[in-house]
């Protein structure tokens, strides 16, 4: 008999959830599971924005050299925090079903139920580049600050109204996964501000040639949710962005009667020009679209934006 496989977590509040709903969901199949807690670099420096620091891999690179130490079996990452590229020795086991990749507006006043809704000069708060780029595209007028920490806490902050916040962006699925869903103002349809690639996804990552070690993951494998993040994956990695680049994918069907499409997006930090592209997701190789999304994305200059 096996003994339990350790699966590697971040400490925050979601990533407990998620460890918790994996381990559980490995019981459900037989399989014993145990979490070890480590802290990452993202977690320990939260004074600043993620942007501002320098390097990858703000919330995985010290659980993956964990995963390459023998001292835990299975990472267990938010699929939108994880690289395109993982290090040497390392592989991508299972996707399971996704949650809502949408983004959610969390506003002060209970009145103000969606962006459009909100004063001109209000204070909205993320630490993404790639949400601060969409909402000065959309909300020029708005005044983006610096927001991070456990997603209750960002939370609480808007609605106590600290340092002026009227607002703030945040996924719908890790408001969800924590049960405040019924914090959220506004579900933003995902072609006015897109999500990351990736985003409501998780990730679980091993060591290659663990074939005990994928198998036991494998039930947990929802096929449609890795298509579709293998397509959003595949548009970051071709456009040569980092998790922190302000770039933005979805996967969905948008009448155009030839199913699931990929629509990627770059947007100057700015938010002065903002580009968009589509195309449709073959399953064979969903990989494959988002090269072809990239290239009709750089073919509009999306290479320049992102140097800004």
């Amino acid at each position: 008999m096996r003994s339990a496989l350790k699966l590697g977590t971040r400490g925050s509040t979601l990533a407990l959830w998620q460890a918790e709903w994996v381990r559980a969901e490995l019981a459900r199949h037989g399989v014993a599971a145990e979490l070890v807690v480590i802290q990452t670099r993202g977690d320990a420096d939260v004074d600043r924005p993620l942007h501002q620091l320098e390097g990858k891999g703000f919330f995985t690179k010290e659980i993956e050299e964990a995963l390459l130490e023998r001292r835990i079996d299975v990472a267990v990452h938010s699929l939108k925090d994880l690289p395109t590229r993982l290090p040497d020795g390392l592989a991508l086991a299972a996707v399971p079903g996704r949650a809502d990749p949408a983004e959610a507006l969390v506003t002060r006043a209970d009145d103000v139920t969606g962006i459009s809704a909100l004063a001109a000069g209000a204070r909205i708060g993320t630490s993404s580049l790639r949400r601060v780029a969409q909402i000065r595209h959309l909300r020029p007028d708005l005044e983006v600050v610096p927001l991070r920490g456990n997603v209750p806490t960002r939370v609480a902050k808007v609605k106590q109204g600290r340092d002026g916040l009227a607002a703030a962006l945040l996924a719908s699925a890790g408001l969800e996964r924590l049960e405040l869903a019924g914090q959220i103002a506004q579900r933003l349809d995902p072609l006015e501000v897109m999500p990351a690639p990736g985003q409501g996804a998780l990730g679980l990552e091993i060591r290659a040639g663990e074939e005990n070690v994928r198998a036991a993951l494998a039930p947990l494998e929802d096929p449609a949710s890795a298509r579709a993040v293998a397509a959003e994956r595949s548009l970051l990695a071709a456009l040569g962005g980092g998790c922190q680049a302000p770039v933005a994918a979805f996967v969905g069907a948008r009448g155009s009667g030839l199913g699931a499409r990929l629509f990627g997006r770059v947007t100057a930090q700015d938010g002065s020009v903002q580009i968009t592209a589509s195309a449709v997701i073959d399953e064979r190789d969903p990989a494959a679209a988002g090269v072809a999304v990239a290239g009709l994305l750089q073919a509009q200059g999306a290479s320049r934006l992102l140097t800004r």
